[in-house]
């Protein structure tokens, strides 16, 4: 039903509205931001120029249309440690178990394929929804980032998240 694969030049336009969405970017840690598809292009460039310190995955259906990204950010092979981030692009694709595929997904790769011992996430504390998935793969709360992030006219809590290989085997 969904699979995974590299994120590719053709997927920049979706990518470019979903980062231009205030609401789905209010769900997420970082700021929102107008970003020109220009801006994106060298984002792009710029991930395929440094591909040993990032995996970038689209989520994609039968057909081979995005519905979200996933990704392990600073790749760090002497610690054997990344940085995962998801993002489901429209809304109503929410709740359908897309982000629970791509999540768990993207753990076996990084314990299974590229022998990571830990993979780490930092999620904003009232997105519910998001931490109910995290904990539901296996990551575990390891403590709160107090005042950390600016958004919507306020400071918020960062939640950090975390996940073993010891774990992921044994779970």
């Amino acid at each position: 039903m969904y699979k995974l694969r590299e994120i590719d030049r053709k997927d920049l336009q979706k990518i470019n509205a979903w980062r231009n969405d205030p609401e789905l970017i209010k769900f997420l840690g970082a700021p929102f931001r107008y970003i020109t598809p220009e801006i994106d292009i060298r984002w792009y460039e710029a991930y395929l120029s440094n591909r040993n310190t990032a995996i970038r995955c689209a989520i994609v259906d039968e057909k081979d249309q995005i519905l979200g990204l996933v990704s392990l950010l600073s790749i760090d092979n002497l610690n054997r440690s990344a940085e995962f981030n998801i993002m489901i692009g429209d809304l109503q694709n929410c709740g359908k178990g897309i982000g629970t595929f791509a999540t768990k997904q993207m753990i076996s790769h990084a314990f299974n394929n590229m022998n990571l011992n830990r993979i780490e996430l930092t999620v904003l504390e009232d997105n519910i929804r998001a931490r109910k998935l995290y904990e539901k793969c296996g990551f575990v709360l390891e403590g709160t980032k107090r005042d950390c992030n600016y958004k919507n006219g306020k400071y918020v809590n960062m939640c950090m998240y975390a996940i073993l290989k010891k774990d992921y085997i044994e779970g």
